[in-house]
Parts: structure tokens; C-alpha cells; sequence
């Protein structure tokens, strides 16, 4: 049998190849396992398609085809299938990202058909620690109540703005959005220190496989930063994560955010890896 050259979609009878696929770096590849093991290979389920390259029984890589494009174990045979079908299909996404050495050759291949991004960061490193933090965690962080969902929103919109360049609420997503934080925090996945009514610190685990999880928005109120809040609110949300969440917590982080990384590293968080993102 010749092996095929193009992205195929997978469906159910590809879930066990897929999800042992993605096993081969649980870090790296965190939200795609997480996705598929909450919601299989269903496409209504998922809300994306899940492409694969390689014949049944000899899977090789796949790609996540969705809100986010993401490449996975994507050598330059399966770049190339994925960046044709993806090409074909017309950008639906709104970054690509994944690590480094699939994602550059890929928009390589698909920016003239969807260039300009808005924005390319092509070195993010990516972190992990799997035991305790190095540091005392601060005991002010806690999980997110329910009722809170109004003094957390504002901060995580902020953190986005920031971030990204735009704000989650724009184009008429501000309800999706309000309903994405709140379930985070109807999940016990959101963190925070609140005083006086004001957010000081916050972040959130937005992804979790069985093995690993992933932490997002970390912030810091601007008011209260230089404080080294990052530094023990961190702790505090690696060893909440890895007590309820998954043993593994990762995190990447743009290469030129100097202070975050420094933070991270007094945390005990090392480089596993490094991701690039295009952002639309």
C-alpha cells in the first residue's frame, strides 16, 4: 500500500492513534490532547476538524484545525499536506501556533495566500515543572468564586488587550468571552488574589490533558507590579494546578518579556521547547 500524501480528516476510528501520538510530547502538544480527550474526534463536538497524515494504523502527524490552527509532530511531508488542504479550505482560524520547527515552515507555505499577519512571534519559549515550586507560593491566591466573575472579567480583558494587541470583546465577542472566563471558574481552573474588590494577580490553567496542564493569562494589576506578586502568585497556581489539576504545569512566554521569564525561572520552570505564533 503507497503511503498517502495528503491531509485526511480524521474521525472516531483514528481517536486511540491520535491521542498516542500526542503523548510523544504531552507538553507541547497539551491543548490538542486536551481537546481530544474531552470531546474525541467529533467535529460538532469539537467545533474543528482534525486532520491527519499518514495511512490508518501508520498516523504520523495531525493537525488541529480550529480557532487555532496547530501542528503536531509535523515533519516537512506533513507541512506540506496540511498547508495544501489548509490553503484550499480559506483561513478560518485566527493564529496558527505549535512548536517552532512545524509552524515557521508552515505559514512559510500559507502566507501569501493568508499574509499579512498582524502579528508573527516567532520565539516563544516554552516551559514546564513538574514537582513543587522553588519558591513560597502565596498563600492570598485562591480559586475564583463564582460571584467574582465580575471583578475577574475586567483583569483577564485587560491581560488580553495587553497580550494580543486586541481586545477579546471587540467584533461582537464579549459574551463568548464572559462565558469562556466563567467557565473556567465554575471548573476551580481560575486564580486569583483579590483585596479590597481589586484584582491584584490572576491566571488560569486553559488547558489540561491527564498528564499535563497549561497555564495562561498571568497578570498583574499595573499598580501593584514591581512587587514580585508574579513570582509568588505563580508558585501558588503551579502547586494548586499540580495538586487538582495535573502533575505536569507548562506555560510558554515571548522570549522578550525578560521580567516573566526571570519570574518563571525563580518559580523553578525550564525550558522544554520553543513555539512560534501567527497571529490574525
Amino acid at each position: 500500500m503507497l503511503r498517502t500524501s495528503l491531509a485526511r480528516q480524521l474521525d472516531w476510528r483514528d481517536l486511540d492513534e491520535a491521542l498516542a501520538l500526542l503523548e510523544r510530547d504531552p507538553v507541547a502538544d497539551v491543548f490538542v490532547a486536551s481537546r481530544l480527550e474531552a470531546a474525541g474526534l467529533s467535529e460538532q463536538a469539537l467545533r474543528a476538524q482534525v486532520w491527519g497524515f499518514g495511512d490508518r494504523g501508520r498516523l504520523e502527524s495531525l493537525c488541529y484545525a480550529g480557532a487555532n490552527l496547530v501542528p503536531v509532530q509535523a515533519g516537512p511531508e506533513a507541512v506540506r499536506a496540511f498547508a495544501e488542504r489548509a490553503r484550499r479550505q480559506g483561513r478560518r482560524c485566527s493564529s496558527v501556533v505549535g512548536l517552532s520547527s512545524s509552524v515557521l515552515p508552515l505559514w512559510q507555505l500559507l502566507a501569501p495566500h493568508w499574509g499579512p499577519a498582524r502579528d508573527l512571534r516567532v520565539d516563544q519559549p516554552l516551559l514546564s515543572i513538574g514537582g513543587p515550586p522553588l519558591v513560597a507560593p502565596d498563600p492570598a491566591v485562591r480559586k475564583v468564586r463564582p460571584e467574582e466573575l465580575d471583578l475577574l472579567l475586567p483583569a483577564c480583558i485587560a491581560m488580553f488587550t495587553e497580550e494580543i494587541g486586541v481586545s477579546p470583546t471587540s467584533g461582537g465577542g464579549g459574551d463568548l468571552y464572559r462565558a469562556r472566563v466563567a467557565e473556567l471558574i465554575e471548573t476551580g481552573r481560575a486564580y486569583a488574589r483579590i483585596e479590597g474588590g481589586r484584582v491584584l494577580f490572576k491566571a488560569e490553567v486553559g488547558a489540561a490533558s491527564r498528564s499535563v496542564c497549561q497555564v495562561q493569562g498571568v497578570w498583574v494589576a499595573p499598580s501593584a507590579r514591581g512587587q514580585g506578586l508574579s513570582v509568588g502568585g505563580t508558585a501558588a497556581v503551579v502547586q494548586l494546578a499540580r495538586t487538582e489539576v495535573a502533575p505536569v504545569v507548562s506555560l510558554y512566554v515571548n522570549d522578550y518579556n525578560v521580567p516573566a521569564r526571570r519570574a518563571y525561572a525563580t518559580v523553578g520552570f525550564r525550558e522544554v521547547g520553543r513555539l512560534t505564533s501567527v497571529l490574525f
